[in-house]
């Protein structure tokens, strides 16, 4: 599946966050200004200010001079980037993909989600206005690469929705400024040789343009037109619930750093209870006096907020931790929580309700160690396809008619093990077989029972190799019983013990 991105981009936000703060504004042009060496510059105008030819970077003075009436505002740098997170975190209802594209932009990777919302289009319009609705002045639109989309956005308001693999034609017409973020100077430079849009760059050599402006002016005309992805990094939304400790002397021992962990899970297994809440991921952090930040993450089946438990969980990761000349700051935050209102533990169906605790408890502590997992049934008749892996705390589904059949293996593999197998003719059972590193007589064979490729899965990659097999159950002097499969190239396979 080929990636989508929708770009949107929101040219006053600075000013826009001004008036949400003042409400009380005069209707007046509005721009923000800002320090560079001795002069004063515009750092952010509204539409308005745009509309009578003020722009970012125009000094203060002259702004002043054609508008007498704008208002003028410190820029804060700070609270637009976080006024940008916080629409990133917001633009997480439409995927999980959502990041920032400073200083006034958000790139969402739409990859597979646009069906929830009825389409591209239905997607791209309810973000526009409920933005709109909010006060924002917004432009959006999609296509295939993550800078196409954030180029189209900026330089087109008409909401553009491209196909994918067209990015050069669509980036072409666009103008330098808006496609590739260049400075002033930059485009005055270009402008000097008649290069004013993205397709008047692409009719140029490639060599002379990387000697005189730089490699970065390269990279940049190649992420516009989709010959180099550029990644995009999303933003991770902030923990259900944390705590932090801020420590007078660094911590280095492990008793200590352990002493710390005590305090930070009693306030927030604290918290979580008040808040009738269990943690299903916790995450310790701890900050070196040089600035380094380490981490150790466990995860539960169950929501837990048992202090005992989670310490138990975190002990094999502290001993990772690597304090040097020590950790000045040490956080505890829950990542994942779930309703926890009475501390039950109810999907493993097994037990009283203590017993199911302590299950679950003891198979926390075993993950921490172990790929654990739970086998569930699949309703298919080839013997690797007949089960898949669960989360060892998961409900699994009932066995379909016929799993538990008593013909069936009771130890089915999911990756079937080549077997060396004697067979009279062609067509026969097997007549001996390698097992346990010694060649063995088959004392009873029954079958063959053909087994089909599965019809529904013909188009697709998971039937790589599938081939029509002959299955016999087989049984060994030693007692062990086996089923064995037959099929083309691939030979004779172990697929299960029988019981």
């Amino acid at each position: 599946m080929s990636r989508r991105f929708l770009a949107l981009h929101l040219p006053d936000l600075a000013t826009a966050r001004i008036r949400r703060a003042e409400p009380d504004l005069p209707e007046a042009p509005l721009a923000t200004w800002e320090t560079s060496g001795s002069r004063r510059l515009l750092a952010a105008v509204d539409a308005a200010a745009a509309a009578i030819g003020l722009a970012p970077g125009q000094a203060l003075a002259d702004a002043q001079a054609i508008a007498p009436n704008l208002l003028l505002r410190p820029a804060d740098r700070e609270g637009d980037a976080r006024a940008l997170h916080g629409l990133a975190l917001w633009a997480r209802r439409y995927t999980p993909l959502a990041a920032l594209d400073p200083p006034e932009g958000l790139i969402l990777d739409i990859t597979g989600c646009d069906h929830l919302w009825g389409g591209e289009a239905a997607l791209l319009g309810d973000a526009l206005d409920r933005l709109r609705r909010n006060g924002l002045s917004v432009q959006g639109a999609i296509a295939g690469a993550a800078a196409t989309a954030a180029a189209l956005a900026r330089a087109r308001a008409d909401a553009p929705i491209a196909v994918s693999g067209i990015e050069a034609a669509l980036a072409a017409p666009l103008p330098l400024g808006p496609a590739l973020r260049l400075g002033a100077a930059e485009l005055e430079a270009l402008a000097r040789l008649g290069l004013r849009r993205v397709g008047d760059l692409l009719d140029q050599p490639r060599g002379p343009l990387a000697r005189r402006f730089g490699k970065a002016l390269l990279d940049a005309l190649d992420a516009v037109t989709g010959r180099r992805p550029h990644s995009i990094q999303p933003v991770q939304p902030p923990p259900e619930l944390s705590e932090t400790l801020d420590l007078l002397e660094p911590l280095i021992t492990r008793p200590a750093i352990e002493a710390a962990l005590d305090r930070l899970l009693a306030g927030l297994c604290t918290k979580l209870r008040l808040a009738g809440l269990g943690a299903r991921r916790l995450a310790l952090l701890a900050w070196r006096v040089d600035g380094a930040v380490q981490e150790v993450a466990i995860g539960t089946g169950q929501p837990n907020r048992t202090p005992a438990h989670l310490k138990r969980l975190f002990a094999e990761g502290l001993g990772r931790l690597e304090p040097d000349l020590g950790f000045e700051r040490m956080a505890l935050e829950a990542r994942a929580t779930d309703r926890m209102e009475t501390g039950a533990q109810v999907s493993l169906g097994l037990g009283a309700r203590r017993d199911m605790a302590a299950l679950a408890e003891l198979l926390d502590r075993l993950g921490q160690r172990l790929r654990v997992r739970r086998v569930a049934p699949v309703a298919s008749h080839w013997p690797e396809r007949s089960v898949s892996a669960l989360d060892p705390q998961a409900v699994p589904p009932p066995p379909p008619p016929g799993w538990a059949h008593p013909g069936q293996p009771v130890l089915r593999l999911r990756r079937p093990k080549p077997l060396e197998v004697v067979a009279l003719l062609p067509d026969a059972p097997p007549a001996s077989l390698r097992w346990q590193g010694r060649s063995q007589r088959v004392l009873a064979a029954e079958g063959p029972l053909r087994l089909e490729p599965e019809w529904w899965r013909a188009q697709g990659r998971e039937v790589a190799g599938a081939e029509r097999r002959d299955a016999y159950r087989v049984e060994l002097p030693c007692g062990t019983r086996l089923l064995v499969c037959r099929g083309g190239a691939s030979g004779w396979r172990l697929h299960g013990h029988l019981p």
